[in-house]
């Protein structure tokens, strides 16, 4: 069986959790912790990083760091994962969701423009497989209209955008670190980038369940207490130690995962060039973290039928999203501007093909038989 996503284990993890076990440290805000956030800050050149139990928790911090009213209206796209709505819709915002375009899957900046109205508060760009929005123009939009920019790059870490790494480009930016991205931190994890200075100490204040504690242990007041709404969103050291040993060998994972790639990629071109399928595209200004490798088939049947002929060969493959703003909560929480021409017919045709740290050549090409073995 070709599992569709294994999740990477480098070597060092388990040294480090046990550090972290002897050290009897095991909250939040630890010694690997500060490890973990001080890479993430030399990878990216952010000057502030903080942990999170997920991506959820990061952007549901960002969303709380907008204050963001009822009423307030947020841009994004609708082919997207449920996170990225819910974190907004919980402060009650009320999601706006735009069409993408169809070479990337990327929210598409005609469409963000069409849709901003007085209400409008935040954009919320999703780099799709890793691969960068046009932040150009977006960030312009952005500076035109007075709106806040809250990148999803829970698939983008080590991605960049004309050489400017994903998630430093908006004020806010978020990382995913579950068990299926590149790197994880156990199995869940995030992180939140802040990029506005303004917001550094209250982003603090909000993951500490709202306190001033971290101005306390720094000794710039004499004892902390409740001073803002927030929540609970510090990780273990557990989690934080798995995270450090993954950070250390990134190169290495994405490398890896690259490579998988460009080998799909080789294999596949000739079905593409007959016109069977459609294969990712990666703009001029963006790059590729290795983060997934999907395949687009004529149509929703054609979809549903390699999929069954992949799990008769013992190969696991997926497809996602189902768009949010045909779901019951989106319709509920959110609503559709414009025309949706891309994302349904497109969403309906993507197929992910296995990819992971450490897929073998041999399972790769086992794939890609299977593929062609369908099409013949």
């Amino acid at each position: 069986m070709i599992p569709f996503n294994r999740a990477p284990v480098v070597g060092n993890e388990q040294g480090f959790i046990q550090q972290a076990i002897e050290s009897r440290k095991l909250c939040g805000d630890g010694p690997f912790a500060k490890k973990a956030e001080e890479q993430l800050k030399q990878l990216t050149g952010c000057q502030k990083v903080l942990l999170t139990p997920s991506c959820t928790a990061a952007l549901e911090m960002a969303a709380l760091l907008l204050n963001l009213q009822a009423g307030d209206e947020v841009i994004m796209p609708s082919y997207t994962f449920v996170s990225t709505a819910n974190a907004f819709a919980l402060r009650g915002a009320k999601i706006v969701f735009v069409d993408v375009k169809a070479d990337t899957m990327n929210i598409d900046p005609e469409c963000i423009a069409a849709a901003i109205t007085p209400q409008t508060k935040a954009i919320v760009p999703v780099h799709y497989a890793g691969v960068a929005c046009d932040m150009g123009t977006i960030m312009g939009l952005a500076e035109k209209h007075n709106l806040f920019v809250v990148e999803d790059a829970a698939q983008a870490i080590d991605s960049f955008y004309k050489g400017k790494p994903l998630g430093t480009i908006g004020h806010l930016g978020t990382f995913s670190f579950h068990e299926t991205k590149n790197i994880t931190s156990g199995g869940e994890g995030g992180a939140l980038l802040i990029n506005d200075v303004a917001m550094f100490q209250r982003a603090e204040i909000i993951r500490e369940k709202g306190t001033n504690r971290n101005q306390f242990f720094r000794g710039s007041v004499d004892k902390y207490s409740w001073v803002d709404i927030g929540s609970s969103y510090l990780p273990s050291e557990i989690q934080a130690a798995y995270l450090y040993g993954q950070l250390l060998e990134l190169k290495t994972i994405n490398d890896n995962r690259r490579a998988s790639c460009e080998l799909y990629r080789h294999q596949l071109t000739q079905l593409a060039d007959d016109g069977l399928i459609e294969l990712p595209h990666i703009p001029d200004f963006a790059t590729n973290n290795g983060h997934m490798f999907y395949l687009k088939c004529k149509n929703l049947e054609e979809r549903t039928a390699l999929i069954s002929a992949l799990r008769e060969a013992e190969i696991g493959a997926v497809f996602h999203y189902v768009p949010l703003h045909s779901a019951k909560a989106g319709l509920q929480f959110g609503r559709f501007y414009g025309e949706d021409i891309i994302t349904t017919a497109h969403s309906e045709r993507l197929l992910r093909l296995p990819l992971f740290y450490g897929i073998e050549v041999a399972e790769v090409l086992s794939v890609v038989s299977a593929v062609k073995g369908f099409y013949a």
